[in-house]
């Protein structure tokens, strides 16, 4: 099956949703990796998704919101994903790890869908058009990013490279013997340009990825947007001896 449309809306509306949240003061880093070097990190059943035969690494900062949770369903999060696609084209992303400041909700996810997450001290300061992203896993000493980038003008066509790093409507996670694809829906990202100022990390080794070497290809600022997820699928995998061509 062809993969999906990279789109900057959902190719697949939910029948039903079942978690409303909100992203804002989002921040995407992207670095170009080796399909090949990063598919034994993904789920079976799924492979690297590739733009031109390349794929990506990204850091991605921002705040996260139950709309339903007032204190424990607001946190920080930093995750660190890469980019899937199953046998049935579904595209999505492969989380590596997520850096989160609330307890509680790292302790749920965890049990319910074996997402990476860890419990991490972490603060998001702005300054006029300077947004700074802290994070270091508790306890002390574990792996720490900080990240500023300096918000520039919004996006007004996204490349096809953009789009392919944010239009993203869904994630592949493996949990309870086997690889599940979560769907979400969401507006398209109201994107702007941005730079980074400064970036010390230590996130993206962890996870068990090659440290960045120079810097990102793409970096990208979002002031947020809604989103709803619905119930999980079991991936199906692919029939032996045939491979995905994208």
């Amino acid at each position: 099956m062809a993969a999906e449309p990279v789109t900057p809306a959902t190719p697949r509306p939910l029948r039903r949703g079942l978690l409303a949240q909100r992203w804002t003061e989002v921040t995407f880093l992207h670095w170009p990796v080796d399909p090949a070097a990063v598919a034994p990190l993904l789920p079976a059943g799924t492979v690297p998704d590739a733009l031109d035969g390349v794929s990506y690494a990204g850091l991605i900062g921002f705040r996260l919101q139950h709309p339903r949770i007032p204190y424990l369903g607001r946190f920080l999060e930093t995750n660190v994903r890469l980019y899937s696609v199953d046998a049935q084209g579904r595209r999505g992303v492969v989380f590596r790890s997520m850096e989160a400041s609330r307890l509680v909700p790292v302790l749920v996810a965890r049990a319910a869908l074996r997402l990476p997450y860890e419990w991490s001290r972490m603060r998001l300061t702005r300054d006029h058009d300077t947004v700074t992203y802290a994070t270091r896993r508790r306890p002390r000493g574990r792996p720490a990013s900080t990240m500023t980038v300096r918000v520039g003008p919004p996006v007004t066509t996204p490349s096809p490279l953009e789009l392919f790093l944010t239009a993203r409507w869904g994630l592949h996670t493996r949990a309870w013997g086997r690889t599940l694809h979560l769907s979400n829906e969401h507006p398209p990202w109201p994107l702007h340009h941005a730079s980074l100022v400064s970036l010390s990390d230590g996130l993206l080794p962890a996870a068990g990825l090659p440290a960045p070497q120079g810097p990102p290809v793409s970096v990208l600022y979002s002031p947020g947007v809604p989103a709803v997820f619905g119930p999980t699928a079991a991936v199906r995998p692919e029939p032996s001896g045939r491979s995905r061509r994208r």
